[in-house]
């Protein structure tokens, strides 16, 4: 039995994902207060920090312009779809594990805004980890068949 991932969750997740990293500055400023720590950096550690920072936005940008834009290519089940959905997948597990291991040893602000979106930032990643994941899955069922 093949369970299909719709359509509109494919692309819920791909803008869940491009808000992501639109969010991403406001988080790391507000929440953070991530630019403050990295100046206490050497200047070439500065620039790596950002230039990780940018990595980190430019593939939540990209995975969600792909899972918009390419909705029906992410489900043909060809080893190409198989490749980007593990990916993408793999990014967001690894993303929700990291969620779970490390940040719960910090303290963000707590403000009632920065608690909620917490929340809501954890349950989009959780969600990115499902359907992603799941398309693989799919994807490989699919290409298995062949």
């Amino acid at each position: 039995m093949k369970y299909y991932v719709p359509n509109w969750l494919i692309i819920l997740g791909g803008a869940g994902q491009i808000f992501t990293a639109l969010i991403y500055p406001y988080i790391r400023h507000e929440v953070f207060d991530w630019y403050n720590d990295v100046k206490k950096l050497k200047p070439l550690n500065q620039e790596i920090a950002k230039t990780y920072g940018r990595y980190i936005q430019g593939l939540n940008f990209s995975f969600g312009c792909i899972a918009i834009l390419l909705t029906k290519d992410l489900q043909n089940g060809t080893s190409l779809a198989i490749a980007i959905t593990g990916l993408i997948g793999a990014y967001w597990i690894g993303k929700v594990a990291t969620q779970i291991a490390y940040y719960p040893k910090y303290t963000i602000p707590q403000k009632p805004l920065f608690k909620i979106g917490t929340y809501f930032m954890n349950a989009l990643f959780i969600l990115f980890a499902v359907v992603f994941t799941w398309l693989c899955i799919n994807n490989y069922i699919l290409y298995s068949n062949h």
